[in-house]
């Protein structure tokens, strides 16, 4: 039997709070959807008041999948994660660690009782939202990855009660009977909390660290197959250097027992992915043909251009048709997986959503591959056309990679394990982001008029995609779509036209005084949010909105600087 990988599932603890069974089980059942497989609710021996419950995605064994995580060597530690940890063979191998199990993420239990937590984060090549327990030391640990791909939420009471989930409404029945009130907030990406556990359960956080990843370990041993990277900014080395680990970010993400598809929309990111994917597939001689999924109306420029990609690279492509009267019937049920009620979020996340649905009611995909990240990193928004200069752009294109757990990596995350499937995201690869932040601004912006100008010309002369993809300009998801004569955008808008009237939005200041809404669109997001999550606007601190022009709307078709595509 190979490596058993963690995949997607949902973690749930409870540290010093005196509820009641029944309560604890509600709660900890409210993210089922994110590991539908399986079940455990297990309190910590000696300490009444505090337990774990982890719902798993199984993979290929029952017993050694289970959490929280448990080795005869450490008998004092309790780890329950969700993630993937991509060179826990290296590690393994690099420092003779003796694994009983052979889920990857037993390499944190080694990690950290070798090196400690800090070390033991920053030296993981992976995503990841981690809760460890350390008896023998009384000890907690939170700890979250880089850029918040893997979810992760807390709740601590000013009297020590600490409750931890991967989504927000698992903790929400938790705060009805606190003694004293908390506020349910996002675990912040890419550091490490440690608490001091009393003998009653209850705890006192006493460091808050950042770290960053794949630092505390050579190079060479984490990637022998880009060993080769040259150093230097001359334009032919930095697009081989962008090539090399871009595929290496796709290969590591191979690492599944069970099958893998991809997400193509047409456009550039999520083509790259799909050819990327398709030729190591075959290369690594997968037993299946990759399945690409797209989403749209029959005439919609999405579903035109993943159909050329899919010709071309060879994958067996499904088609989810898209209707404006199904669109709207899910908006709904998104809002409550979501937890947010951001615009662009929203409306992004209709389509992939319903696709996701559909990948689990159709196929027997459950690793799914995706193009997010991209955009932020590479500086894919329109917008950016109009950055001031190369600084500006660059400290921005930092700032929304910050920003992804909020936005696009919410969106990301929900949508899929809403249907119990697990994502996968090259382009938020440690390496390939760092390395590509690591270049001269000038070499990122824009250029000739066309964003990701650096990315597409990488890939250029390569024929793994069609040309005309290849510099596709960019398409908002809630465009591209529906029809080039009609889109998701303005049906929606037509649709909550009639759904909130005049009145309500005129009064929106005084009904919402936390970022009020200033469109019926946003209104009715806003009722539905407030429906699900009375009182809990606080979990969003801003809208996602374009930089550098006077935007009213985050859809792209609505910026002064938009243009259609003539084709796909």
């Amino acid at each position: 039997m190979g490596h058993i990988v963690a995949e997607m599932c949902g973690i749930w603890a409870l540290f010093g709070s005196d509820e009641c069974l029944s309560v604890q089980c509600t709660s900890a059942m409210k993210i089922a959807h994110r590991g539908p497989d399986a079940f455990r609710f297990e309190n910590v021996n000696g300490y009444t008041n505090c337990c774990f419950g982890f719902h798993r995605l199984a993979i290929v064994d029952q017993l050694y999948g289970m959490q929280p995580m448990r080795v005869k060597k450490f008998p004092y530690l309790w780890l329950c994660y969700n993630g993937e940890i991509y060179n826990h063979l290296t590690l393994k191998k690099q420092f003779a660690f003796e694994h009983q199990t052979k889920v990857d993420g037993e390499v944190l239990l080694h990690l950290y009782d070798r090196f400690g937590v800090q070390k033991m984060a920053s030296m993981l090549d992976g995503v990841f939202a981690f809760i460890l327990l350390d008896t023998a030391n009384k000890k907690v640990f939170l700890g979250r990855d880089t850029y918040g791909v893997r979810p992760l939420f807390k709740l601590l009471t000013d009297d020590g009660c600490l409750a931890v989930a991967s989504e927000a409404k698992g903790l929400t029945e938790i705060t009805h009977s606190m003694s004293t009130p908390a506020s349910i907030v996002p675990f912040m990406p890419g550091h490490v909390e440690t608490f001091n556990l009393k003998s009653n359960g209850k705890v006192e956080s006493v460091q808050w660290e950042e770290f960053h990843c794949c630092t505390q370990e050579p190079s060479h041993a984490l990637y022998d197959t880009v060993d080769n990277l040259n150093t230097g900014f001359d334009e032919e080395t930095v697009k081989r250097n962008i090539r090399l680990l871009f595929e290496n970010a796709v290969r590591k993400r191979l690492m599944a027992h069970r099958r893998i598809g991809c997400l193509l929309s047409g456009g550039l990111d999520s083509s790259l992915v799909a050819a990327t994917l398709v030729k190591l597939a075959k290369e690594e001689k997968l037993p299946y043909p990759v399945q690409t999924f797209a989403i749209g109306s029959e005439d919609s420029p999405d579903i035109l251009a993943a159909r050329k990609v899919a010709a071309h690279i060879g994958s067996e492509h499904h088609e989810v048709n898209f209707t404006a009267e199904e669109g709207i019937r899910a908006v709904d049920d998104v809002i409550f997986h979501l937890e947010s009620y951001d615009i662009t979020t929203i409306r992004a996340s209709v389509g992939m959503y319903l696709v996701s649905k559909y990948i689990q009611e159709k196929t027997d995909s459950v690793v799914i591959f995706s193009g997010e990240g991209s955009d932020e990193l590479t500086q894919g928004y329109l917008y950016f056309h109009k950055a001031p200069s190369p600084k500006t752009a660059a400290e921005d294109s930092v700032r929304l990679l910050k920003e992804l757990y909020l936005f696009d990596n919410l969106r990301a995350d929900r949508t899929t394990a809403a249907h119990g499937l697990e994502l996968r995201v090259p382009f938020l690869d440690h390496r390939f982001t760092a390395y590509y932040l690591s270049l001269p601004e000038e070499m990122r912006t824009p250029k000739n008029g066309v964003e990701k100008h650096l990315l597409r010309d990488s890939f250029k002369g390569l024929n793994l995609i069609p040309d005309d993809i290849l510099w596709r300009r960019k398409e908002a998801f809630s465009d591209g779509v529906m029809s080039v004569k009609k889109s998701w955008y303005t049906v929606l808008q037509e649709h909550l036209e009639a759904e909130v009237n005049d009145t309500q939005l005129e009064s929106a200041p005084q009904t919402f005084t936390h970022l009020p809404p200033s469109t019926k669109e946003a209104y009715y997001f806003r009722q539905v949010f407030e429906r699900f999550f009375p009182g809990r606007s606080a979990w969003i601190s801003h809208y996602w909105m374009p930089r550098w022009i006077d935007a009213t709307d985050p859809s792209a078709r609505t910026l002064s600087i938009y243009t259609p595509d003539k084709e796909p």
